[in-house]
């Protein structure tokens, strides 16, 4: 467990509540058509759930990073796709607070506050996912605008989102070095949408393709400068990777309160199948990987709360062990529920469909480990 303010415990339960009584029967539906919802995004503004990094001054929560956490992992203990949502908005908001200068954070920012407007991270492409330094997508500057041509994939709220933070190549450089970020409204010329896929979890978050056809950014949407969009990504991905986590976090505990509240009221041989060793053993190995998750995320979160931002090697262990727990503890939820747990009436295989996203999101555990390793190899 870790100590939370009164302030953080009030939101905690909130949102609980909120997701309990509201979002479980979206949950159902959204994993069951495998399209985005709308009632999500309303519910979400009820709550100001999209806006808790926006800052005060423009209509935003500015939470804490542990608060922020917080949010996504109570959102996903009832429904993995919705937290996703939260987490890709403030994933985006992360790259903006580290790269916008005044004009942008009054344009950017102001439209943000205004609320029901969704941000996407545009980043990925066939031929660069773990290998950033791959991207093939490429800006030109012409005049007072860039002229954008490539493709991105796998892009979560794509087709949805109002705006997209998107890194792609200028000028001559080579690797990461050539990296450079825009903001890319939806509404940009020769900007369009691609592939929806049809996915195994996650079913309820909408990923898809982008394609640019020269398309045309005005150069005021440039993030930082040119050349600069690496140093913004590694900022944001120290974030968005605890961001995951959590989002592992929350799946994982679904699991084993489901599992733990079935094996309570399941009688095989004339008791709960709860009194058997076997069941209790499972039961505690899943408590233990989950409170040991919870307790690396949330001390990279209060090392964020301090100011401190050298948690990249953190991040890393955090995201790697609450996903590889999340794919554990609810592959043994459904185990304990037996036949139950493999029909779509129950909620756990959606958990363990949903659960092996995030081993793969925001970065493979493969490449986790290298970072680890890197760091303690240093």
């Amino acid at each position: 467990m870790i100590l939370l303010t009164e302030e953080q415990e009030m939101i905690r339960q909130t949102v609980r509540k909120m997701a309990e009584e509201k979002l479980a029967p979206i949950a159902v539906r959204i994993d069951k058509t495998g399209e985005f919802s709308r009632d999500v995004v309303d519910l979400f503004e009820q709550y100001d759930l999209l806006r808790l990094k926006l800052p005060k001054e423009y209509g935003g929560l500015e939470t804490d990073h542990t608060t922020y956490y917080l949010v996504i992992e109570e959102i996903a203990r009832v429904c993995a796709s919705s937290s996703m949502l939260v987490a890709t908005q403030g994933s985006c908001l992360t790259s903006l607070l580290v790269s916008v200068d005044q004009a942008q954070a009054k344009r950017f920012f102001g439209r943000l506050g205004k609320g029901n407007v969704i941000m996407s991270w545009a980043l990925t492409e066939p031929s660069a996912g773990s290998d950033v330094g791959s991207m093939r997508t490429r800006a030109v500057q012409d005049g007072d605008h860039y002229i954008i041509n490539g493709s991105k994939c796998f892009i979560t709220a794509g087709g949805i989102a109002d705006m997209y933070t998107t890194f792609v190549r200028t000028g001559n450089g080579r690797g990461t070095k050539a990296l450079t970020g825009f903001v890319v409204e939806k509404e940009t010329p020769g900007f369009s949408v691609g592939k929806i896929e049809d996915k195994l979890g996650m079913r309820g978050s909408q990923t898809s393709e982008l394609i640019f056809e020269d398309a045309r950014v005005p150069k005021e949407n440039l993030l930082g400068q040119e050349g600069g969009g690496w140093d913004i990504l590694i900022e944001s991905i120290k974030e968005t990777r605890l961001g995951i986590a959590a989002q592992a976090l929350g799946i994982a505990q679904g699991a084993l309160d489901y599992a733990t509240n079935y094996a309570k009221q399941r009688i095989q041989f004339n008791r709960p199948i709860s009194e058997f060793q076997g069941i209790q053993f499972m039961l505690a190995d899943m408590k233990i990987q989950v409170e040991a998750s919870r307790a690396l995320i949330y001390q990279g979160a209060a090392m964020l709360d301090r100011g401190i931002r050298d948690i990249l090697p953190s991040a890393a262990m955090a995201k790697c062990l609450a996903s590889d727990t999340a794919m554990k503890v609810t592959t043994d939820a459904v185990q304990i529920l037996g036949g139950y747990g493999y029909m779509k009436d129950y909620p756990v295989e959606r958990m363990m469909r949903d659960a092996k996203s995030t081993q793969i999101t925001e970065g493979t555990n493969q490449i986790q480990r290298v970072i680890i390793a890197g760091s303690m190899l240093k």
